[in-house]
Formats: C-alpha cells, sequence, structure tokens
C-alpha cells in the first residue's frame, strides 16, 4: 500500500482517538454560544461580531487551514451562515462554525480576512439569501447583476416581480477613454465572456499597465442553473440523482454522482455493498481519465493551437473510454448510474468482453501518454508558455480552498480518496500525485501521472471483480423507498473529483426532500486563485494559467 502520509505536528485539540472537541471548545471560550452535533462533525455556535477571532484561532493555533465551503440560508426566526473547516494534513478532521444572525438584520462579520476562499463564497450567500458580511472585502453581488431586486433564496423573494437590468449595466466600461486618469499607461480590456479561451461564458475584467496584466477580475455568473434549488425540490431517492451528472457536464458525472451519494447514503445511514464499491470505484477512475484527457487536449489548444494533432488525439483516447462507460451505463455523457445504496446494474455481458475492451484500453495507454509527452511536456514552445507561468504557491493555494490538481500542482499533497476514504481506494494500491513547480507546466504533469494513477486503479478492479463469485455480486443494498432523514440533520461530505473537492451540504426537515441542498464545486474555490497567479504577467499567460485550471461554467455558476 503507498496511501501514507507523513505524520504531522499535533496540534490543539488532537487526540491518538482524533479531534477533541472539548478541547476546541475551551480554547475558544467564550466565543462558543452552543454546540450542535452534525452527522459528520461538531458545529459550534457563535456572535455574529466574533467570526475573525473564532476562524483565525482555529486555523493558527488548531490548524484547520482549509475553509472548505461556506453554507448560508434562512430559517423562520434566523439567517445562517455555516464555516465548514477542515485542514489539508487531515480532512477527517472536521469542524463547523454556525453563525446565526436576526431575521430584521441578517449580517454577520465577514471570514474573508481569515480564508480568501470566503470572499466568494460570502459573495454568493449574500447574493442569493441576502446576508451582508461586515468588513468583507468586496461585498457585491457574484452570479446576479447589481441591479437585481431582492435574493432568490430568501423566504420573500418574489419571483414574479419584473427585473429590469438597466441599460448603464450594459454600457462601454471604457466610454471614450481607454485610459485611467490616476495612471495613463494602464488599459482596460475585456476578455470574453464569449470566447474560446475563456472555457465558457466567463468575462474577465482586465487591466493593463503596458502589456503587463496589473489588476484582473473573473465575472461569473452567466450559466447559472439554479441546479441547488431543482435538487431541493426532488426527493432523495428518485429524483435528485440525475442532476450531478449535469455540474461539470463535459467529464465528471460518476464522480458528481458519488459527490450526492456519499452524502445522502451518509444522512440516512445506508450501507453500500463491497461488490458496488468496486464498481464505482473503477467507474470513477474512468471518468477520471475521460475528465484529464478533455483538460490536456484544451489546454493545448489554448497554449500553442495544435488542434489536428494533440486535441484531436486527446478527443480520440476520450472516445476509447466514454466507449467503456457507454457500455457501462448506457449512456455517453448523462450516465445516472449511481443509486443510493449501489450501482442500477451489474456489468454488461458477456462479461469477458467488457473486461477484454477495458484491458485494451489500459494496455495502450502507456504508449499514448509517452506520445502526449513527446507532443506536448516535450515540446519547446509549450515549455516556454507554461514553465514558471502561472505561479501559485502552497500557502495562497491553501488559503484560497484550492483543491485537485491545482493544489497537488502547488505541492499541496491533499486528496480525499486517500486522505477521507471511501468507496475502495484504501484496498488499492496506488500513489496521490504532486509536483512542487507550483506553475502551468506542474499542472499538466498532475494530470498526465494522474492518469496513470487512475489506470493502476482500474487494473485492481478488473481483476477484483473478475474474481468475484457470482452469488456475491451484490450491486444495491437495501434502501427504503422513501427516505425522510431526521429533522435538522446536517451533512457536508466530499469526493476527489477530477477537478478537486467537490462537496455536497444537506439539511433535512424531516421530509422527503432537502430543506437545504449546497454544491461545493472545486471550480469556483479553484477560480478564484486567477489574478494571484496573472498578476504582472501578459495576456497569454493569463490564457495559460486560465486553462491549467480547468474549470466548467456550468459547475462554477451551479
Amino acid at each position: 500500500m503507498s496511501l501514507e502520509k507523513p505524520s504531522t505536528p499535533t496540534e490543539i485539540g488532537v487526540t491518538d482517538d482524533g479531534l477533541d472537541y472539548d478541547a476546541l471548545a475551551d480554547l475558544l471560550g467564550g466565543h462558543v454560544l452552543d454546540r450542535e452535533t452534525h452527522v459528520n462533525a461538531e458545529a459550534f455556535v457563535i456572535r455574529p461580531d466574533e467570526v475573525q477571532a473564532v476562524l483565525s484561532t482555529l486555523k493558527e493555533q488548531a490548524g484547520f487551514d482549509h475553509c472548505s465551503c461556506v453554507t448560508a440560508q434562512e430559517y423562520d426566526d434566523r439567517y445562517e451562515s455555516i464555516y465548514h473547516l477542515r485542514k489539508y494534513d487531515d480532512p477527517t478532521q472536521e469542524l463547523s462554525v454556525v453563525v446565526p444572525s436576526p431575521k430584521d438584520d441578517p449580517h454577520n462579520q465577514s471570514g474573508a480576512r481569515v480564508y480568501d476562499t470566503a470572499s466568494w463564497h460570502e459573495r454568493e450567500a449574500y447574493d442569493l439569501v441576502g446576508i451582508d458580511y461586515d468588513d468583507h472585502p468586496d461585498l457585491r453581488r457574484i452570479l446576479l447583476p447589481e441591479t437585481w431586486q431582492g435574493h432568490p433564496l430568501s423566504q420573500d423573494y418574489n419571483q414574479d416581480q419584473p427585473q429590469i437590468v438597466t441599460l448603464r449595466e450594459n454600457a462601454n466600461p471604457l466610454q471614450g477613454d481607454q485610459r485611467s486618469e490616476d495612471d495613463p499607461d494602464t488599459m482596460f480590456v475585456n476578455i470574453g465572456p464569449h470566447h474560446p479561451a475563456t472555457h465558457g461564458v466567463l468575462h474577465v475584467k482586465t487591466v493593463l499597465d503596458g502589456e503587463q496584466i496589473a489588476d484582473l477580475e473573473p465575472d461569473i455568473g452567466y450559466l447559472h442553473r439554479c441546479e441547488e434549488q431543482m435538487c431541493q425540490q426532488g426527493t432523495y431517492r428518485h429524483q435528485i440523482m440525475p442532476y450531478p451528472d449535469r455540474w461539470d457536464y463535459v467529464s465528471a458525472g460518476i464522480l458528481n454522482e458519488w459527490a450526492y451519494a456519499r452524502a445522502a447514503e451518509d444522512l440516512a445511514d445506508i450501507e453500500v455493498p463491497e461488490y458496488a464499491q468496486v464498481i464505482r470505484t473503477m467507474s470513477a477512475e474512468l471518468c477520471r481519465i475521460a475528465a484529464h484527457m478533455l483538460a490536456l487536449g484544451t489546454f493545448a489548444l489554448d497554449v500553442f493551437g495544435d488542434f489536428t494533432a494533440i486535441f484531436q488525439y486527446a478527443f480520440r483516447d476520450r472516445e476509447v473510454v466514454q466507449n467503456i462507460l457507454e457500455d457501462l451505463t448506457g449512456q455517453r455523457l448523462m450516465f445516472n448510474y449511481l443509486r443510493l445504496g449501489g450501482v442500477a446494474w451489474d456489468l454488461p455481458e458477456p462479461r469477458e468482453e467488457f473486461f477484454e475492451k477495458v484491458r485494451d484500453m489500459l494496455d495502450d495507454l502507456p504508449y499514448k501518454l509517452e506520445e502526449y509527452h513527446d507532443l506536448i511536456t516535450g515540446n519547446e514552445i509549450f515549455q516556454m508558455r507554461c514553465v514558471d507561468t502561472g505561479v501559485l504557491s502552497p500557502e495562497m493555494a491553501k488559503s484560497y480552498g484550492a483543491t485537485g490538481p491545482v493544489a497537488r500542482g502547488s505541492g499541496v499533497d491533499y486528496d480525499l480518496r486517500r486522505d477521507d476514504p471511501y468507496g475502495y481506494y484504501d484496498e488499492l494500491d496506488w500513489n496521490v500525485v504532486t509536483e512542487t513547480g507550483c506553475d502551468n507546466f506542474s499542472r499538466v504533469l498532475v494530470r498526465m501521472r494522474e492518469v496513470e494513477e487512475s489506470a493502476r486503479i482500474i487494473e485492481q478492479c478488473v481483476d477484483l471483480l473478475e474474481q468475484w463469485p457470482e452469488d456475491d455480486r451484490e450491486i444495491q443494498s437495501n434502501v427504503p423507498r422513501t427516505l425522510r432523514p431526521d429533522p435538522d440533520a446536517e451533512i457536508y461530505r466530499a469526493v476527489e473529483a477530477a477537478k478537486g473537492e467537490l462537496g455536497i451540504y444537506i439539511r433535512s426537515d424531516g421530509t422527503d426532500k432537502p430543506a437545504r441542498f449546497k454544491i461545493r464545486s472545486p471550480c469556483f474555490s479553484n477560480l478564484q486563485t486567477l489574478p494571484e497567479m496573472s498578476q504582472g504577467e501578459y495576456i497569454p499567460d493569463m490564457v495559460a494559467s486560465l486553462g491549467s485550471l480547468d474549470i466548467v461554467l456550468g459547475e462554477v455558476d451551479r
């Protein structure tokens, strides 16, 4: 086994058995008003004006350096923000900080001064729920236009009211002068939202000082599709599972499905048969290979415009994986293959032909990867464009909540498949891939090496499935037809998707539908790092940096 992680010094509140929440409560002292027990972790309730003090203490003295998600919601008697905290060294050590605020004046202190990633999360909470965050560095709407009336997730929101976006909102930001009054050498440039290098409808507001980027702001919200709200209107058992395929709609369907399945199964205390766990693990890694092939092809297209060879080569090899997934699930993109408690059906018959198809793909993969290294990583132009550009330090990656290949390309040794095991990963032999270059080149190398590790995992799963006794091939556990988790049960669970930590927060109200369903998108947090990576660089370097993040706007905006 190669899954051991180097030990780290013991922090306050940590024992050999895990977190000591009593010690953490003592550390916070009078800041703690109350304690709640969520399904996955304890939660401390604090005053709205003490957020920064509490988060700073937990980060600096207790080691909670990863603010993975911020959830906001409205109750009948209050508003509430929840900061989901974990540790990059050990994400099984987690807790939540619950901040209630009054119904007539919903506001609390901002956590963005402690965790940079909270900036966008709090802007989204302000935009959709209506909570104000005091001392926020830039509190304004993030998904909706600034002129929008009301907050769509508040209880009193009138969805029938007319919404008018004034012509002023669409005015030419340059007006008659392209240069700043304060600095005549600066120029404002719009990149996107409709441009192939933005990987979707992303608007990048860029200020140039000469030819170098002086300031940059990713402007999102052009593809908001209300996925969280649709999940809140669906039943746990049957109606939610088709939606996750559509979040990252180009590559990570089964990985997305597993994020929801893991949260809902833990919330409802559902066991998954071992055989089904192996199938899940194999299919998830097939999706990871397909995702990384897409990322590789589009990135090469961004960097040196090679459509004929590299882009089409990558799609050719992705199609081989898609064919296998189609044999398994019946679909090529929106798989809808996982079920709470297992998978929809067993492997296709004849099984021998399916296994042979998978093994043929695995046998060809090393030669194809060697070819990619010749064409891409060994290409002098590619190296000039990627080495030492888009630099993201490990400290900044952590502060912005970066995960997946973006974080691992900066040397952050964090992978939920190993660090918070689920499925069958902890029974298999594989390695977590990291690179220490912290640049665009390192992020490409991580994805290419992860394809090799995914192939190792798939091969071991095929070996297991081939030998599995026919009488023990249980694909689903016995799940009640209607699921009604306990009222006020809350959970945050995550999986290692192709782009990073994909987390789901669910709050139950005792019915067969979630009262709150929140998606923690890895693309959303990873995209926040783009200004940090682009400062002082040229526009072509920014295009490469954006491509190296491998974002999908349908998952950013949700």
